[in-house]
Protein backbone atom coordinates (compact mmCIF):
# COMPACT_ATOMS: atom_id res chain seq x y z
CA UNK A 1 0.00 0.00 0.00
CA UNK A 2 2.67 2.21 0.83
CA UNK A 3 4.91 1.64 -2.22
CA UNK A 4 1.34 2.24 -4.58
CA UNK A 5 0.85 5.53 -2.98
CA UNK A 6 4.13 6.82 -3.65
CA UNK A 7 4.68 5.62 -6.95
CA UNK A 8 1.23 7.05 -7.85
CA UNK A 9 2.03 10.33 -6.40
CA UNK A 10 5.64 10.15 -8.81
CA UNK A 11 3.21 9.49 -12.00
CA UNK A 12 0.32 12.14 -11.51
CA UNK A 13 1.27 15.82 -10.75
CA UNK A 14 -0.02 17.42 -7.48
CA UNK A 15 -1.91 20.93 -7.65
CA UNK A 16 0.04 23.22 -6.08
CA UNK A 17 -2.80 23.88 -3.60
CA UNK A 18 -2.78 20.45 -2.71
CA UNK A 19 0.59 20.32 -1.48
CA UNK A 20 0.75 20.71 2.32
CA UNK A 21 -2.63 18.17 2.86
CA UNK A 22 -0.79 15.50 0.12
CA UNK A 23 2.48 16.13 2.41
CA UNK A 24 0.72 15.48 5.88
CA UNK A 25 -0.94 12.21 4.39
CA UNK A 26 1.76 10.98 2.60
CA UNK A 27 3.91 11.33 5.90
CA UNK A 28 2.08 8.91 8.13
CA UNK A 29 1.80 6.11 5.27
CA UNK A 30 5.45 5.90 3.86
CA UNK A 31 9.05 5.32 5.55
CA UNK A 32 10.63 8.52 5.83
CA UNK A 33 13.31 8.35 3.31
CA UNK A 34 10.52 7.91 0.87
CA UNK A 35 8.67 10.75 2.45
CA UNK A 36 11.86 12.55 1.82
CA UNK A 37 11.56 12.09 -1.84
CA UNK A 38 7.81 12.63 -2.33
CA UNK A 39 8.91 16.46 -0.50
CA UNK A 40 11.77 16.82 -2.86
CA UNK A 41 9.01 15.77 -5.72
CA UNK A 42 6.24 18.44 -4.42
CA UNK A 43 8.61 21.13 -3.64
CA UNK A 44 10.30 21.19 -6.83
CA UNK A 45 7.61 20.62 -9.36
CA UNK A 46 9.44 18.97 -11.65
CA UNK A 47 6.77 16.93 -13.56
CA UNK A 48 4.66 19.07 -15.82
CA UNK A 49 0.99 18.86 -15.40
CA UNK A 50 0.16 19.47 -19.10
CA UNK A 51 1.47 16.15 -19.94
CA UNK A 52 -0.37 12.79 -20.42
CA UNK A 53 2.64 11.14 -19.16
CA UNK A 54 5.59 11.74 -16.86
CA UNK A 55 7.73 15.10 -18.59
CA UNK A 56 10.67 16.54 -17.10
CA UNK A 57 11.49 20.08 -17.58
CA UNK A 58 14.60 21.00 -19.33
CA UNK A 59 17.43 20.32 -17.26
CA UNK A 60 18.78 23.78 -19.00
CA UNK A 61 16.99 25.76 -16.81
CA UNK A 62 18.91 25.41 -14.32
CA UNK A 63 22.41 24.66 -15.78
CA UNK A 64 23.01 26.85 -18.43
CA UNK A 65 21.84 29.65 -20.44
CA UNK A 66 21.57 29.88 -24.26
CA UNK A 67 22.65 32.00 -26.71
CA UNK A 68 19.60 34.65 -26.54
CA UNK A 69 19.38 34.36 -22.53
CA UNK A 70 22.66 34.51 -22.06
CA UNK A 71 23.17 38.68 -22.04
CA UNK A 72 19.89 39.64 -20.38
CA UNK A 73 20.45 36.08 -17.83
CA UNK A 74 23.79 36.25 -16.21
CA UNK A 75 24.80 33.52 -13.77
CA UNK A 76 22.10 30.66 -14.26
CA UNK A 77 23.52 27.71 -12.65
CA UNK A 78 22.19 24.92 -10.16
CA UNK A 79 22.02 26.76 -6.38
CA UNK A 80 22.64 30.30 -7.75
CA UNK A 81 20.83 32.74 -5.55
CA UNK A 82 20.48 36.34 -7.83
CA UNK A 83 20.84 39.48 -6.06
CA UNK A 84 20.96 43.05 -6.26
CA UNK A 85 23.68 45.30 -4.79
CA UNK A 86 21.48 46.42 -1.86
CA UNK A 87 21.06 42.35 -1.15
CA UNK A 88 24.54 41.96 -1.46
CA UNK A 89 25.56 44.82 0.83
CA UNK A 90 22.86 43.90 3.51
CA UNK A 91 24.53 40.11 3.36
CA UNK A 92 28.20 41.41 3.57
CA UNK A 93 27.24 43.38 6.40
CA UNK A 94 25.31 41.02 8.12
CA UNK A 95 27.59 37.64 7.29
CA UNK A 96 30.50 39.48 8.00
CA UNK A 97 28.89 40.54 11.79
CA UNK A 98 28.28 37.33 12.14
CA UNK A 99 31.39 35.39 11.37
CA UNK A 100 33.38 37.96 13.51
CA UNK A 101 31.04 37.18 16.48
CA UNK A 102 30.35 33.21 15.83
CA UNK A 103 33.47 32.11 13.81
CA UNK A 104 32.46 28.77 13.70
CA UNK A 105 29.83 29.40 11.35
CA UNK A 106 30.95 28.22 7.93
CA UNK A 107 27.63 29.54 6.25
CA UNK A 108 28.20 32.77 7.46
CA UNK A 109 31.67 32.81 6.21
CA UNK A 110 30.88 31.50 2.95
CA UNK A 111 27.96 33.84 1.99
CA UNK A 112 30.24 36.66 2.71
CA UNK A 113 33.15 34.70 0.46
CA UNK A 114 30.67 34.73 -2.07
CA UNK A 115 29.46 38.09 -2.22
CA UNK A 116 32.02 39.87 -1.75
CA UNK A 117 34.90 38.04 -4.31
CA UNK A 118 33.80 38.55 -7.90
CA UNK A 119 36.78 41.13 -8.63
CA UNK A 120 39.57 38.96 -6.49
CA UNK A 121 37.75 35.76 -8.56
CA UNK A 122 38.68 37.33 -11.80
CA UNK A 123 42.09 38.15 -11.05
CA UNK A 124 42.56 34.62 -9.49
CA UNK A 125 41.27 32.91 -12.73
CA UNK A 126 43.83 35.02 -14.90
CA UNK A 127 46.43 34.09 -12.87
CA UNK A 128 45.30 30.36 -13.34
CA UNK A 129 44.39 31.10 -17.57
CA UNK A 130 48.38 32.29 -17.60
CA UNK A 131 50.04 28.84 -15.97
CA UNK A 132 49.90 25.65 -17.50
CA UNK A 133 48.78 23.85 -14.57
CA UNK A 134 46.31 26.47 -13.82
CA UNK A 135 45.20 26.36 -17.20
CA UNK A 136 44.55 21.75 -16.65
CA UNK A 137 42.14 22.92 -13.92
CA UNK A 138 40.05 24.87 -14.92
CA UNK A 139 39.75 22.57 -18.09
CA UNK A 140 39.25 19.71 -15.82
CA UNK A 141 37.22 21.06 -13.25
CA UNK A 142 38.03 18.58 -10.44
CA UNK A 143 35.99 18.39 -7.18
CA UNK A 144 37.59 17.11 -4.52
CA UNK A 145 34.99 14.80 -2.19
CA UNK A 146 34.69 11.30 -1.16
CA UNK A 147 33.07 10.79 -3.84
CA UNK A 148 36.08 11.29 -5.90
CA UNK A 149 38.94 10.48 -3.51
CA UNK A 150 39.40 7.40 -1.48
CA UNK A 151 40.01 8.74 2.64
CA UNK A 152 41.07 4.53 2.96
CA UNK A 153 43.96 5.12 0.37
CA UNK A 154 44.89 8.34 1.74
CA UNK A 155 45.38 6.69 5.15
CA UNK A 156 47.52 3.68 3.14
CA UNK A 157 50.53 5.67 1.83
CA UNK A 158 53.43 6.66 3.74
CA UNK A 159 54.08 8.67 6.46
CA UNK A 160 55.79 11.20 5.15
CA UNK A 161 53.44 11.72 2.10
CA UNK A 162 51.54 14.75 1.38
CA UNK A 163 48.13 12.40 1.41
CA UNK A 164 49.04 10.66 4.72
CA UNK A 165 49.37 14.34 5.79
CA UNK A 166 45.57 15.30 4.47
CA UNK A 167 44.67 12.36 5.98
CA UNK A 168 45.49 13.05 9.35
CA UNK A 169 43.94 16.16 9.09
CA UNK A 170 40.71 14.86 7.99
CA UNK A 171 40.93 12.52 10.51
CA UNK A 172 42.21 13.79 14.00
CA UNK A 173 39.70 16.64 13.54
CA UNK A 174 37.05 14.88 12.28
CA UNK A 175 36.86 16.44 8.81
CA UNK A 176 35.33 15.16 5.83
CA UNK A 177 35.95 16.81 2.10
CA UNK A 178 32.07 16.97 1.58
CA UNK A 179 31.43 19.46 4.04
CA UNK A 180 32.23 22.51 1.91
CA UNK A 181 29.24 24.32 0.95
CA UNK A 182 28.45 25.40 -2.22
CA UNK A 183 28.85 28.43 -4.11
CA UNK A 184 24.93 30.57 -4.15
CA UNK A 185 25.97 34.35 -4.47
CA UNK A 186 28.59 34.64 -7.18
CA UNK A 187 26.77 35.84 -10.55
CA UNK A 188 29.54 34.88 -13.10
CA UNK A 189 29.20 31.14 -13.67
CA UNK A 190 32.85 31.39 -15.31
CA UNK A 191 33.95 32.54 -11.80
CA UNK A 192 31.64 29.71 -9.77
CA UNK A 193 34.27 27.07 -10.41
CA UNK A 194 37.21 29.16 -9.17
CA UNK A 195 35.73 30.01 -6.01
CA UNK A 196 34.37 26.12 -5.48
CA UNK A 197 38.06 25.22 -6.45
CA UNK A 198 39.33 27.61 -3.85
CA UNK A 199 36.93 26.44 -0.82
CA UNK A 200 37.54 22.90 -1.62
CA UNK A 201 41.37 23.58 -1.66
CA UNK A 202 41.01 25.54 1.92
CA UNK A 203 42.13 22.30 4.27
CA UNK A 204 44.90 21.28 1.42
CA UNK A 205 46.36 24.53 1.88
CA UNK A 206 46.20 23.90 5.57
CA UNK A 207 48.19 20.54 5.29
CA UNK A 208 50.84 21.60 3.00
CA UNK A 209 51.59 24.91 5.05
CA UNK A 210 51.23 22.68 8.65
CA UNK A 211 48.93 24.37 10.16
CA UNK A 212 45.89 23.36 12.29
CA UNK A 213 42.88 24.40 12.00
CA UNK A 214 42.13 26.24 15.42
CA UNK A 215 42.03 29.84 15.63
CA UNK A 216 46.15 30.35 15.24
CA UNK A 217 46.48 28.13 12.60
CA UNK A 218 43.43 29.41 10.68
CA UNK A 219 45.01 33.49 11.30
CA UNK A 220 48.17 32.28 9.53
CA UNK A 221 46.10 30.35 6.53
CA UNK A 222 44.22 33.67 6.21
CA UNK A 223 47.32 35.36 5.35
CA UNK A 224 48.51 33.38 3.05
CA UNK A 225 45.77 33.28 1.13
CA UNK A 226 45.19 36.90 1.36
CA UNK A 227 48.20 37.62 -0.19
CA UNK A 228 48.14 35.35 -2.68
CA UNK A 229 44.26 35.67 -3.75
CA UNK A 230 43.13 38.86 -2.65
CA UNK A 231 39.74 37.48 -1.08
CA UNK A 232 38.09 40.06 1.00
CA UNK A 233 36.99 37.52 3.40
CA UNK A 234 40.40 35.82 3.56
CA UNK A 235 41.77 39.96 4.65
CA UNK A 236 39.28 39.92 6.91
CA UNK A 237 39.97 36.63 8.88
CA UNK A 238 43.79 37.52 8.73
CA UNK A 239 42.86 41.12 10.31
CA UNK A 240 39.71 40.56 12.92
CA UNK A 241 41.40 37.06 13.60
CA UNK A 242 44.27 37.93 16.14
CA UNK A 243 42.06 39.42 18.52
CA UNK A 244 40.38 36.28 19.47
CA UNK A 245 44.26 34.64 20.50
CA UNK A 246 45.10 34.35 23.99
CA UNK A 247 47.99 36.61 25.32
CA UNK A 248 50.34 33.57 25.38
CA UNK A 249 49.67 32.73 21.44
CA UNK A 250 49.15 36.52 20.25
CA UNK A 251 52.45 36.88 21.23
CA UNK A 252 53.96 33.64 19.69
CA UNK A 253 51.66 34.74 16.63
CA UNK A 254 53.45 38.30 15.97
CA UNK A 255 56.99 37.39 16.22
CA UNK A 256 56.74 33.55 14.54
CA UNK A 257 53.84 32.80 12.80
CA UNK A 258 52.81 36.67 11.51
CA UNK A 259 56.35 37.05 9.49
CA UNK A 260 56.30 33.21 8.73
CA UNK A 261 52.93 33.68 7.12
CA UNK A 262 53.78 36.99 5.41
CA UNK A 263 56.92 35.25 3.66
CA UNK A 264 55.39 32.70 2.49
CA UNK A 265 52.61 34.42 0.87
CA UNK A 266 54.98 36.36 -0.71
CA UNK A 267 57.37 33.63 -2.07
CA UNK A 268 55.43 30.69 -2.50
CA UNK A 269 53.91 29.54 -5.68
CA UNK A 270 50.39 30.41 -6.27
CA UNK A 271 48.64 27.84 -4.62
CA UNK A 272 45.27 28.23 -6.71
CA UNK A 273 48.36 26.75 -9.34
CA UNK A 274 49.05 23.56 -7.99
CA UNK A 275 46.88 20.06 -8.87
CA UNK A 276 47.09 18.88 -5.39
CA UNK A 277 45.17 15.59 -6.76
CA UNK A 278 48.39 14.70 -8.50
CA UNK A 279 50.33 14.86 -5.14
CA UNK A 280 49.14 12.47 -3.10
CA UNK A 281 52.09 10.31 -3.17
CA UNK A 282 54.79 13.05 -3.21
CA UNK A 283 57.32 13.11 -0.49
CA UNK A 284 55.77 16.82 1.89
CA UNK A 285 58.92 18.08 2.41
CA UNK A 286 60.02 17.87 -1.18
CA UNK A 287 56.52 19.04 -2.23
CA UNK A 288 56.94 22.16 0.17
CA UNK A 289 60.59 23.00 -1.20
CA UNK A 290 59.26 22.90 -4.76
CA UNK A 291 56.19 25.41 -3.90
CA UNK A 292 58.69 27.63 -2.25
CA UNK A 293 56.87 27.09 1.23
CA UNK A 294 59.02 27.18 4.54
CA UNK A 295 58.28 24.24 7.16
CA UNK A 296 56.06 24.82 9.51
CA UNK A 297 57.33 26.81 12.98
CA UNK A 298 56.20 23.65 14.55
CA UNK A 299 55.02 19.92 13.15
CA UNK A 300 51.19 20.08 13.33
CA UNK A 301 51.17 16.24 14.18
CA UNK A 302 54.68 14.86 15.37
CA UNK A 303 54.79 11.27 15.22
Amino acid sequence: MRNSMFYTCMLFPVPRHMRNMASVCVKKSLSYVKYLKFRRILKLNCFSSTSFGVRLHSTSQIGSVTEEDGATQRGQYRGHRPTTPLQKTLLTLGSAAMAILHPDRGDMIATLGDVTAETALKQIKQKMESDPIGQQILRDQPVISTSTISIDYLGSLGDNTFGKEYWRFLTKHGFSPDARLPVHYVDDPELVYVMLRYRQCHDLFHTVLGMRPNMLGECVVKWVEAIQLGLPMCAMGALVGPIRLMPKHRQNYLTTYLPWALRNGQNGKFLMNVYFEREWERDLADLRQELGLEPPPEEPYPR
